[in-house]
């Protein structure tokens, strides 16, 4: 049986396999100097890992939606009435207060960020024999990889480190709680490592990009969030691992694979100087919604005098958050009968 690459072998595992691997790498032999950048050059950290990574990606969203003809067609009607209805849900979680509102955005980044792992496993699942044994044990595989790091978060001491803000999260301190997840983690480890050794023995095969994805979610998450109790690290971590594997998946499966036909004005993001051109487009857009952000409500990495809109949060917030929240909600259609 061949391997189920989405594009081909070295683009995905440079580009989607990868960046996990790369960044803890990165994490564990530059630890003294990840302390010093994290101290001195927190506004680079902010442009390149927040705008030009976890923003952008959500802008190469569009790519697949709202600047495929074909696929707004096909969806008009839920691309038109999702980010109004995002807007309005922003709305009405503003007016129970600002940390409702960024909890609620919280809660829902994280099930998007895990769904995205489970999402890519299954992709490179999609020719093995699903049976509820096989695709049921992937699941708790996936799930015990994410779900256990969060869940050491929302039950240890405080971590150096915030989704959004301080008080996204409820926390509950419990040592033994923790102690029983624990174990609960190291066995589905256990098992998972066995189980694996031992299908790869009985079929003669080894399905290397799903069980790279597998890995690199067990240790980006586990280091990122338990191991280390850093911001930098997690930001490293959470950002890269999810953010360059979704916009290569875009660009990889999207834009590259598809014919002059489906892509329309796309045509022009194809090739080197397509790619160059994807990429402008996304951190232009990224960087110009973060700015927006900054003058207008966080007034950290710039601020300016004349544009005050203290009195507008309540519809400000709500307005700039709309791309991010429709991407969270979109992503459970775009993808859910995607097959490669």
């Amino acid at each position: 049986m061949e391997q189920p690459w989405i594009h081909k072998k070295s683009t995905d595992g440079l580009f989607i396999l990868a960046p996990s691997f790369i960044v803890v790498a990165i994490v564990f032999i530059f630890q003294d100097a990840i302390q010093a950048i994290e101290r001195y050059y927190s506004f680079y950290t902010w442009l390149f890992l927040i705008v030009f990574i976890d923003v952008a990606h959500v802008y190469a969203t569009l790519f697949k939606t709202y600047f495929v003809p074909s696929a707004f067609k096909k969806r008009k009607a839920l691309l038109i009435t999702l980010p109004i209805i995002c807007f309005g849900i922003g709305m009405v979680l503003f007016a129970f207060g600002s940390a409702v509102f960024w909890s609620v955005l919280a809660y829902v980044a994280v099930f998007h960020f895990i769904r995205q792992q489970y999402g890519i496993m299954r992709l490179y699942s999609r020719n093995e024999g699903k049976t509820a044994w096989t695709s049921g044990f992937d699941n708790l595989v996936i799930y015990t990889a994410t779900g256990y790091p969060m869940l050491y978060w929302f039950l240890s001491s405080p971590r150096e480190f915030n989704w959004f803000t301080e008080f996204d999260f409820f926390k509950f301190e419990s040592i033994l709680l923790l102690e029983v997840l624990r174990w609960c983690y190291a066995f589905v480890v256990v098992i998972y490592l066995f189980r694996t050794v031992f299908m790869a023995v009985k079929t003669q095969y080894f399905n290397i990009p799903k069980h790279a994805i597998i890995i690199g979610t067990f240790l980006s998450w586990y280091v990122g969030i338990v191991y280390f109790n850093n911001d930098l690290v997690f930001t490293l971590l959470n950002v890269v691992s999810h953010g360059i594997p979704y916009m290569a998946l875009i660009y990889l499966n999207e834009i590259e694979k598809k014919s002059a036909t489906d892509l329309g004005v796309l045509n022009y993001v194809k090739g080197l100087k397509g790619v160059l051109l994807f990429l402008l487009f996304l951190f232009a857009v990224a960087f110009f919604e973060e700015y927006v952000w900054e003058v207008a409500v966080w007034n950290e990495k710039f601020t300016t005098p004349y544009f005050a809109v203290s009195n507008w949060q309540f519809i400000v917030v709500p307005l700039l958050t709309v791309p991010q929240l429709t991407h969270y909600f979109l992503d459970g259609f775009i993808w859910r009968s995607k097959a490669a």
